[in-house]
């Protein structure tokens, strides 16, 4: 009956404690049963009636973390006072340092084991995150602190090397692998005349990799 009369707060409902159970169990260690046994009494038809699968509720929970941080990004986007190559460093700052990183981490699906996560985290970072990043490189470009004839495919390398090969819930790596990583990327990002990753970064996303195995053991 909740879902049928209120079928939007039925939704959150379910969004609000998959993200509650994912963050402290683990999402490999949260079935669609443990949800169901904290809904208050909903119905597993309730579940499939908004989403097919956890992967989904997933994805939909991963909506719900990231939206403040998306709305900081878009502010960047728009500051007047930054240049482009200003703008690519507050991003990444901020998205390094952003809550919903660390929620995901705790979260920590194996993307490997779960190909439609992988899918969509595939086709934002070569959408929507590398549109954004295209156009503060082009920004970059027309103020002179970014000097590129690519900047659609240097948008695409920048996203898919951030949110792939970084990214310890696709390439298991453990935290000592990460931070060569990163290394190499920083070292790489001032070779193109990008020095837009700094060391408090790499602890950040170091500190991220660690909370990642640990819940994910």
């Amino acid at each position: 009956m909740a879902r049928n009369k209120y079928p939007e707060e039925t939704r959150n409902l379910i969004i609000e404690t998959a993200e509650r159970l994912f963050i402290e169990k683990g999402y490999e260690h949260t079935s669609i049963q443990d949800i169901i046994d904290h809904l208050g009494g909903l119905s597993k038809g309730a579940i499939y009636y908004h989403f097919r699968s956890k992967e989904e509720i997933m994805d939909a929970v991963a909506t719900k973390m990231y939206s403040p941080s998306n709305e900081q990004l878009y502010r960047i986007c728009r500051r007047k006072d930054l240049n482009g190559l200003e703008k690519l460093r507050e991003l990444f700052r901020t998205s390094a340092f952003s809550p919903a990183l660390k929620e995901m981490f705790s979260a920590a699906p194996d993307m490997m084991k779960n190909p439609k996560l992988l899918k969509l985290l595939l086709n934002e970072t070569q959408t929507e995150a590398a549109d954004m990043v295209q156009k503060i490189l082009e920004e970059g470009i027309g103020d002179g602190s970014i000097r590129t004839e690519y900047p659609r495919e240097l948008a695409e390398v920048l996203m898919l090397v951030s949110n792939v090969w970084l990214n310890p819930m696709i390439y298991h790596s453990s935290p000592a692998e990460i931070v060569q990583k990163l290394k190499f990327y920083q070292y790489t990002l001032k070779l193109w005349g990008l020095d837009i990753l700094d060391d408090e970064v790499i602890t950040s996303l170091e500190v991220y990799t660690v909370l990642y195995n640990q819940k994910k053991g």
